[in-house]
C-alpha cells in the first residue's frame, strides 16, 4: 500500500531491482491510509510515484477502482518489463473499505469522515464493473444472480470445511520455513 513506500525496505528493493535489471513489477495500492493517518497528513508534498522514479523506475499511475484500466494497465508495465529488462511500478487509487487489521468498518473512529466513505463507495470496482456487463448485457440479471448464489455456496462450503478440519499438528508448524 501507499504506506509502505515509506519503508527502507522499500527502497532497498527498488534500488536493487533498479541497479539489477530485474524484472519486477511494483503494485502499489494507494488506499489514502496508513493504519489512521491520511496520506496528506504523511505526505503532503510529494508524489507517489516520485519515490520509485528517483530510483530511475518508469511508473504508471491509474484509478484502481477502473477494472479495465488496472488491466490495460498492468499488461503494458509487463510488456515494459519485458522489453526494457528492468522493474516497473504501478500506482492504483483506491480506497480501503474495512478496518487497518479486521473484517469490520471503522468509521466511528473519526479518522475518516462518512461523506467520504460514501463518495468512494459508489466507486466500489465490483459493483461498477457488475452494472456495466449487465448494462452492456454481458451478463443477464439471471446469471448475475446465479453466479452470487454460486459464490456464496462456495465460500460457505470453504469456511464449514475450515470450521471441521482438525488443527494440524504442533510439531508441523515450521514445515516449509526457511528462515
Amino acid at each position: 500500500g501507499d504506506a509502505s513506500i515509506e519503508e527502507g525496505v522499500f527502497h532497498e528493493s527498488a534500488n536493487f531491482a533498479k541497479l539489477s535489471n530485474l524484472p519486477v513489477l511494483f503494485v502499489c495500492e494507494n488506499n489514502l491510509y496508513s493504519v489512521y493517518t491520511h496520506i496528506n497528513e504523511r505526505q503532503p508534498q510529494r508524489l507517489i510515484t516520485s519515490i520509485p522514479e528517483a530510483h530511475g523506475i518508469p511508473t504508471v499511475h491509474c484509478d484502481g477502482n477502473d477494472i479495465e484500466a488496472v488491466y490495460t494497465a498492468a499488461l503494458s508495465a509487463l510488456d515494459k518489463i519485458r522489453s526494457q529488462n528492468g522493474p516497473f511500478f504501478l500506482l492504483l487509487d483506491t480506497y480501503r473499505w474495512r478496518e487497518h487489521c479486521g473484517p469490520n468498518f471503522d468509521n466511528d473512529l473519526g479518522y475518516r469522515s462518512e461523506q467520504e466513505f460514501m463518495e468512494w463507495k459508489v466507486k466500489d470496482p465490483v459493483e461498477h464493473y457488475r452494472r456495466k456487463l449487465l448494462t452492456k448485457k454481458v451478463i443477464t440479471k439471471e446469471a448475475d444472480l446465479e453466479l452470487i448464489d454460486n459464490i456464496q455456496k462456495e465460500i460457505t462450503a470453504a469456511f464449514d470445511f475450515a470450521k471441521n478440519s482438525p488443527f494440524p499438528d504442533l510439531e508441523t508448524a515450521i514445515n516449509h520455513v526457511y528462515a
